[in-house]
């Protein structure tokens, strides 16, 4: 039987071998996980959905490794207008979406076509086109490692912010069981990102349906590179590399002048563009990084792997491209991607 490896569990495609990985496809499952776990003393699992926003270590991962694959949505109405979803974990995050949206129901009908899991979405507080998970996430059920049990976190005490949140400060203390979302019979949130409004051929400000807005959000990601296709030859991806870096109003107003895109993020602080940047160094979409790793066909900010690359190439290629940018802007770039496995 081949052995499985961290490379299977990921959309990067690299990774080590993974010596015991187990599935867990419902609640008794993930039960059934946590006795093995303890009577094996170990510590907790390495807990993974699509692993599309992981690096994944060529080492591998030496102790349990959870497969999160349980689906479904319990629906519980609030009020007349308002309905608690509690969505599994392994439940995709683009079948939510756009069961929502035929479902006329608002508060994530943005969040279109972000790969990944719902158990997922909440470390990064996952976002996109001015809305996030934290816009409408009421609640989670965790399991606790440090406790032993099961746990409600209110949205909250996730202390999520833009792409930050409880979860990455403290990696490995809760693994996320299911997520509920308030979610409103009503047409969409007002828009408030300006490609979204001229995809959509509206004003900044006005609430079209929700499905409209899933489909114009889907239609400019695909146009945009932003789709994760799996049959595409930029498959072997994990999406935007770096953070786009926080600048202040003096430098923003600079590099604004310069051409950079610079946005408000959901915290109130300015962001320039990340991309822009790498491209200001001279890089390009295709453009070869070093040995098996090179920039999205249709997206700097994007690097894809191929035949030769390695999970310690990749992280090198970012420290590389973040000391260049640096050097030139004095703009230090951070990695989005989370370190996942035994590294060295």
């Amino acid at each position: 039987m081949p052995r499985i490896t961290l490379a299977s569990l990921t959309t990067l495609r690299l990774g080590g071998p993974a010596n015991n990985v187990l599935q867990v496809a419902s609640p008794d499952d993930w039960f059934e996980l946590v006795r093995t776990i303890g009577d094996r003393q170990e510590d907790a699992p390495l807990t993974l959905g699509h692993g599309s926003n992981v690096i994944a270590s060529d080492t591998g991962h030496e102790g349990t490794v959870a497969v999160m694959n349980t689906r479904g949505i319990t629906v519980k109405r609030v009020d007349d207008d308002t309905v608690a979803a509690t969505v599994q974990a392994g439940h995709p995050l683009a079948d939510l979406v756009q069961w929502a949206a035929a479902e006329h129901l608002a508060g994530i009908e943005c969040l279109a076509g972000i790969p990944g899991t719902v158990g997922a979405a909440p470390v990064q507080n996952a976002g996109a086109y001015g809305q996030q998970v934290s816009d409408s996430l009421d609640h989670l059920t965790v399991w606790d490692w440090d406790m032993g049990r099961l746990r409600t976190l209110p949205g909250q005490a996730c202390h999520l912010h833009h792409r930050h949140s409880r979860f990455k400060n403290h990696p490995g203390r809760w693994t996320i069981l299911t997520a509920t979302f308030h979610l409103t019979r009503s047409p969409a949130a007002p828009i408030t990102y300006r490609p979204l409004a001229d995809e959509l051929g509206l004003h900044l400000g006005v609430r079209p349906p929700v499905a409209e807005v899933t489909a114009a959000v889907l239609a400019n990601r695909s146009r945009r590179g932003l789709l994760l296709d799996p049959h595409a030859p930029d498959a072997r991806q994990a999406g935007s590399v770096f953070l786009n870096p926080l600048v202040t109003a003096a430098r923003a107003a600079c590099w604004s002048a310069a051409g950079c895109p610079v946005h408000t993020d959901s915290d109130g602080q300015l962001r320039a563009s990340a991309g822009w940047f790498l491209e200001h160094i001279g890089y390009r979409p295709g453009h070869k990084i070093a040995a098996g790793i090179r920039c999205s066909d249709r997206r700097t900010l994007t690097l894809t792997a191929h035949d030769g690359a390695t999970a310690m190439g990749f992280t090198q290629a970012l420290t590389e491209l973040s000391a260049q940018v640096e050097i030139a802007t004095g703009i230090v770039l951070q990695p989005e991607l989370a370190l996942v496995g035994t590294w060295p």
